[in-house]
């Protein structure tokens, strides 16, 4: 274990992207929302990202094997660095339920799959406000030589958004799921628009909701409590392969009906919104997470506007 030094701060004359503010703060119970990101790039190995960070943010560095290092106390709080492939990680308990590697040849797989499965930065939740601080992590990773333009030709570089909810009422998580559903086709269009040049604009994003589903939970009369919710959920997306994956928030609030659809299913137990939809530009400099953010902030913006919530549901569920 090694303590790294920060570094001083990359001054530069690029106006600081604008991060919009959800319409609440804080949660039910006053507490501050927080936000965990995950971000995958490829180009340089976990080992030398984690190294990269460590000297830019300070904090502790400590590798868990070969492909896996974490980084205790930095400016943005706890981070980790990874090979996105379970195999390659054979000591953690979930990682491979059905083959199991040695350490060794763990560690051999990885760096001969490493050119081709992405690394993925890991963050411990951040306060909303520090979200622009991610941007200078990008541009650090960027520098040590990570790169990645949203896809390659065997899946999505993916930035992920693991998001408080302000309640954990039915009503609450029905009105940010009628809301994300509504502006979900203008939203995977920005994603798609984006997209490398090289790969077809809806290349790798995650399967569309079916449009029967789509209808009948933006209809004004949809307001089931949590069972049927997430039955109806599981009826229409057995699989955590949607925009907004709502299976890590169901297996938290009622682990033994999800895992009785999806016994096998890899789902981390979260209580949080976990939006998949946007792609990582990191190879890009005038790359923002914000834009990816903003487009959530409309989410939550219009599920706390009942009165437009209800007419764009009623226009939509008779489309």
């Amino acid at each position: 274990m090694a303590a790294a030094r920060p570094m001083p701060a990359a001054t530069g004359a690029k106006a600081a992207p604008a991060f919009a503010r959800p319409p609440s703060v804080r949660d039910d119970r006053g507490r501050p929302r927080r936000v965990g990101l995950e971000m995958e790039f490829q180009g340089i190995g976990a080992r030398a990202a984690a190294s990269a960070l460590a000297q830019a943010f300070g904090g502790t560095l400590r590798e868990e094997d070969p492909h896996a290092f974490h980084i205790a106390d930095t400016a943005l709080g706890r981070l980790s660095v990874e090979l996105d492939m379970r195999y390659a990680h054979p000591q953690r308990t979930d990682a491979t339920p059905r083959v199991r590697l040695g350490a060794a040849g763990a560690a051999w797989l990885g760096t001969l799959l490493g050119r081709v499965v992405p690394r993925e930065l890991v963050t411990a939740p951040l306060d909303l406000d520090a979200l622009d601080r991610v941007d200078r992590a990008v541009g650090v990773l960027r520098a040590a030589g990570a790169r990645g333009r949203g896809a390659t030709l065997f899946g999505s570089l993916g930035l992920h958004f693991n998001v408080d909810p302000v309640s954990l009422e039915p009503r609450a998580i029905t009105a940010v799921l009628k809301a994300f559903l509504l502006l979900n086709r203008s939203l995977r269009r920005g994603i798609a628009e984006r997209g490398p040049a090289h790969l077809p604009p809806m290349a790798y994003l995650p399967a569309p909701y079916p449009d029967s589903y789509v209808r009948r939970v933006v209809a004004p009369d949809y307001r089931p409590e949590l069972p049927a919710l997430i039955d109806d959920y599981l009826d229409a997306n057995p699989s955590r392969d949607r925009d907004l994956d709502m299976l890590p928030m169901f297996l938290h609030l009622d682990p033994e009906r999800v895992r009785a659809r999806l016994p096998y299913e890899k789902i981390g137990s979260r209580a949080v919104f976990h939006y998949r939809l946007p792609r990582a530009h990191v190879s890009d400099p005038d790359w923002s997470i914000a834009e990816a953010w903003n487009g959530w902030v409309a989410v939550e913006r219009l599920a706390a506007d009942p009165g437009r919530l209800e007419a764009l549901g009623r226009a939509r569920a008779t489309r």
